[in-house]
């Protein structure tokens, strides 16, 4: 019996009970939806895990903390293969005030080598990145900072004020000219023993750059970052030793490529270097989520089994039904072989279409629950911002539509094969009387 015959007997065999055939397809349907929608939640949770992280940092950055042997020296970390540059920031911990006419604002100020930054890739929302002493780089939102003696105090009236509308509360919109090309005040305070201020110093700086805008909205970005050659200056003002508590020095070595991160990572690691990196994060959270999904994905293969029963009694059933067609085909000298792949066919046949019908609708579902849950847990909240909730809740890979298919169509074989090898073994005489 050729192929194409064999697909056309179980095609007329399945049109003679489409109600039960059609059951059983559902079920396989529901099954394997169940399946696909409910892993879909650890790769959804897992992938806005992984969004968060990539946006709140560089992404071939990789911060050292310390080594175990001794102190960093940054000429030591230039020397690792894939290594793009190598950063060094001394930040001041006391906020220091900055101007620019009658405005004013407390910024964090550190200090770094440019052209470092320029190698590293220091992503800048507009102008250039310093190529004097005098010149700086500050945070996308400084300017908007920068308030007047009469808006700071009126918009600290309104904060203490007990019968004010929070909801309707708005920070003052600050600086609005463009503050390229702007010379600004930096004032540097001369503490006592008791970080009492005694005496302060101002700096004027050219503004040639700003810094590139967060990523992530709730994030504020009011830095300056100064060039090197002014750190001595500053230092003869406020005590900038490691003893004084006044500075934190940071270095950062930034890869050629996101693809050599996890390399540079380990090695760093295992030459004694405390390192944090994206992918340093990314494999702890891996852990926890590939645990979660397989036991998400374990509890979907439980619908998945239970609608293997259903196949198993369809197939049963018809086998019972064809006794007599079976004593035919092998009367006429067909091979078992043929008879119990065609039957295998057929229980194949249900498991993929349930498969297939289960995939669109878990999509259908995914997207919904993404576009709604969103939506109600925006407008429950006290906000009611949907910036609050950009969670993506169920995301289905390719990789899960394979392995929900793979498994519902693997189900639904083994649940034909018992039927299926009955059918092979059926006497040619008592088939003819339909008998089993």
């Amino acid at each position: 019996m050729k192929f194409k015959d064999q697909v056309k007997f179980i095609r007329r065999n399945m049109k003679k009970n489409k109600l039960r055939v059609f059951m059983t397809i559902l079920a396989t349907t529901m099954a394997c939806s169940f399946l696909i929608v409910l892993a879909s939640v650890g790769f959804g949770l897992q992938k806005s895990a992984q969004d968060e992280i990539m946006q709140q940092q560089i992404i071939t950055e990789i911060k050292v903390l310390g080594e175990e042997k001794g102190d960093i020296k940054v000429d030591d970390l230039k020397k690792y293969d894939h290594v793009k540059s190598v950063v060094a920031r001394t930040s001041i911990n006391p906020l220091l005030k900055v101007e620019l006419d009658d405005r004013s604002s407390e910024v964090q100020v550190a200090f770094t080598d440019m052209k470092k930054e320029k190698e590293a890739g220091l992503e800048l929302d507009r102008g250039r990145v310093p190529t004097s002493a005098n010149e700086i780089v500050v945070g996308y939102h400084m300017a908007e900072r920068l308030w007047t003696e009469k808006e700071r105090k009126a918009y600290e009236k309104e904060v203490n004020d007990p019968s004010s509308d929070r909801e309707s509360l708005k920070e003052p919109k600050g600086y609005t000219k463009e503050i390229l090309n702007k010379v600004i005040q930096i004032n540097v305070p001369k503490l006592n023993e008791e970080n009492e201020v005694v005496k302060e110093k101002t700096f004027d700086f050219r503004v040639v750059g700003v810094l590139k805008k967060p990523n992530l909205e709730w994030q504020m970005d009011n830095s300056i970052l100064i060039p090197n050659a002014y750190q001595k200056q500053f230092g003869q003002v406020l005590d900038m030793s490691a003893e004084a508590g006044n500075i934190d020095k940071s270095i950062s070595v930034y890869a050629d490529k996101f693809d050599n991160v996890g390399a540079l990572t380990d090695k760093l690691t295992g030459d004694g270097y405390q390192v944090i990196s994206v992918t340093s994060q990314l494999k702890g959270m891996d852990k926890f989520f590939m645990a979660f999904k397989i036991g998400l994905i374990f509890v979907g293969c439980i619908a998945v089994i239970i609608s293997a029963i259903g196949i198993f009694n369809t197939m049963t059933m018809a086998v019972t039904e064809r006794t007599q067609e079976i004593g035919i085909m092998k009367a006429i000298g067909a091979n078992p072989s043929i008879i119990k792949r065609m039957f295998l066919m057929e229980s194949a046949y249900i498991g993929v279409i349930g498969s297939i019908i289960g995939i669109i609708i878990s999509y259908i579902i995914s997207f919904a629950v993404n576009l709604i849950i969103p939506a109600i847990l925006s407008s429950a909240s006290d906000g009611g911002s949907s910036e609050q909730f950009s969670i993506t809740f169920s995301y289905i890979p390719v990789s899960l539509v394979i392995t929900a298919t793979l498994i519902s169509a693997g189900v639904a074989i083994i649940s034909g094969l018992n039927p299926a090898r009955k059918a092979t073994k059926t006497n040619v005489l008592t088939a003819l009387r339909r008998e089993i």
